[in-house]
């Protein structure tokens, strides 16, 4: 009963911490060179890592579904096989996943550091929105960038699968992109695309969270970075469930 209480209590601080969030996103003043700022770092911790982790998926999804697809006469079908698998499903998810590692982690341990040397309480005590500044501008930047990543991460796994079917085959780099284009819908791509947004929210908000209310020291410090991580791969995973059952709904495959 102590369990559940406790866990109630803190979903009703989630739920304050991301209502005075989500107000001031709505609310000006904005700090753009913030927002700009988080992008291109976000970026930049990222983009190495999705890259190799996207196209060794390409590479393994294409080079183990040949077998099967050989043995019930289907091998012309593994490019349309790997887009759909990847836009709709592998690519966002897996780049979440690779975000929340990288950059979650490092939300929460900068913030959380900030925390335990009292610079948040610094900056209200001069006047500055720390919500506004340090988390709206981090929730921003990742809603923004995450499609982005996301479309990136695509095109890499795709190219990926051309790979190992060029490496078995021979197969052309145009005959290859003829059939990824002719097996790529707009319903196929945009719901996995737009879903990445509500995982680039959650990432920061839980990042945010964490590090705002980091107790303890560097120990606390260390605890935050571990639960941001833990916790961002987890509502990954269940808003990933939800979205998929909303967009197979709505955006049925063609």
């Amino acid at each position: 009963m102590g369990y559940l209480s406790n866990l109630t209590l803190e979903f009703g601080r989630y739920t304050q911490f991301t209502g005075r969030v989500l107000r001031t996103v709505f609310k000006p003043p904005y700090e753009f060179r913030q927002i700009i700022r988080h992008i291109d770092d976000f970026g930049a911790m990222s983009l190495p890592l999705i890259s190799i982790v996207n196209f060794i998926m390409g590479l393994i999804l294409a080079m183990q579904s040949r077998p099967t697809m050989e043995k019930f006469g289907a091998a012309a079908f593994i490019p349309a096989m790997v887009t759909t698998s990847i836009t709709r499903e592998l690519g966002p998810v897996i780049t979440a996943l690779l975000v929340a590692g990288r950059v979650g982690s490092g939300i929460g341990a900068e913030l959380g550091s900030m925390k335990v040397t009292e610079q948040i309480d610094a900056m209200e005590t001069s006047g500055v929105d720390p919500y506004n500044y340090l988390v709206t501008t981090r929730v921003i930047a990742l809603v923004f960038l995450m499609p982005i990543l996301a479309l990136y991460a695509d095109f890499i796994g795709i190219f990926g699968a051309f790979i190992a079917e060029f490496l078995s085959t021979g197969v052309t780099l145009r005959y290859f992109y003829g059939q990824v284009i002719d097996a790529l819908y707009f319903v196929e791509v945009v719901p996995g695309v737009l879903k990445t947004a509500a995982f680039g929210l959650a990432i920061a908000i839980i990042g945010s969270y964490k590090g705002f209310n980091t107790t303890s020291g560097t120990e606390g410090v260390g605890q935050a970075t571990t639960s941001a991580v833990v916790l961002s791969s987890l509502w990954i995973i269940l808003i990933d469930m939800i979205l998929v059952k909303v967009t197979v709904t709505y955006f049925p495959s063609p």
